[in-house]
């Protein structure tokens, strides 16, 4: 049995963080799925690992690690020396944080808005109101979320919201290219502030949101970079993206780059 077991689900973005992490640092793990809509997460055997009842969780000899940001952390801890995505420099790391907190603070929490809405919502429209709620009541981390979003999805105000939060995220983003001197957020070298963001952006350009950094080609360009990373397949097998599993997205993006 490996070292290292990740408890996960394809199509989460947070973790797709990990998988490339991990696999950016050569670790050899076991990969448990989690079908998150059938209730995996919320069984006792994985809330023994992480009460908040939501993926991912790296086991490490036994130790639960869990939050997607912690684990990124974690890793460069334990092999700092091993494709190293965190500065040496305590300012550079300092600024790597607060960089990450902005990710997780605003584009990431907006993007599950427009996901639950265009991919998952067929879902939630099949249940009952009994067994809606029942969900709502099961979710430690996420009920507030659902309650809010209901069985009809999330009202204009919300998306009209995230899809401000998430163009304030592309805004910020082009920035940190412009004043780093790219190719990556910090500089020459791919980071943890790159591994962050990037669910946000895959998952924005896979479900047709991508024309939000049409005035900022660096976005397009770094999306492309990494892309073609030695992680980025690893990590996006098929089933990672919600175009692989819903067909009516798949058919707006095949659209749109037809049209472009």
């Amino acid at each position: 049995m490996s070292s290292f077991v990740l408890h996960n689900a394809p199509q989460s973005t947070c973790s797709q963080r990990v998988r490339y992490a991990l696999h950016a640092k050569g670790i050899a793990f076991e990969e448990h799925k989690l079908d998150l809509f059938s209730g995996d997460q919320l069984k006792p055997e994985y809330l023994a690992i992480n009460p908040n009842g939501v993926v991912p969780a790296l086991v490490h000899d036994g130790t639960p690690v869990i939050d997607s940001a912690v684990i990124l952390e974690y890793l460069e801890d334990i092999l700092p020396g091993t494709a190293r995505m965190r500065p040496e420099d305590p300012r550079e790391t300092a600024k790597l944080r607060a960089i990450m907190r902005f990710i997780d603070e605003v584009p990431t929490p907006a993007i599950r808005v427009p996901s639950y809405n265009l991919a998952f919502l067929p879902h939630f429209q099949a249940m009952s109101e009994v067994d809606f709620q029942a969900l709502c009541d099961s979710k430690p981390l996420r009920r507030e979320f659902l309650m809010k979003m209901g069985r009809t999805g999330f009202p204009k105000q919300d998306m009209d919201e995230a899809l401000g939060r998430l163009t304030r995220g592309v805004e910020r983003m082009a920035r940190w290219l412009e004043e780093s001197g790219g190719p990556w957020i910090l500089g020459e070298d791919i980071s943890l502030a790159d591994v962050a963001i990037m669910p946000v952006i895959v998952r924005m350009d896979d479900i047709n949101l991508g024309g939000i950094w049409q005035d900022y080609p660096a976005i397009g360009a770094w999306l492309e970079r990494i892309r073609l990373t030695e992680p980025f397949p690893e990590t996006y097998y098929h089933g990672s993206l919600l175009t692989e599993k819903y067909p009516h997205l798949a058919a707006l993006r095949n659209e749109r780059m037809a049209e472009a």
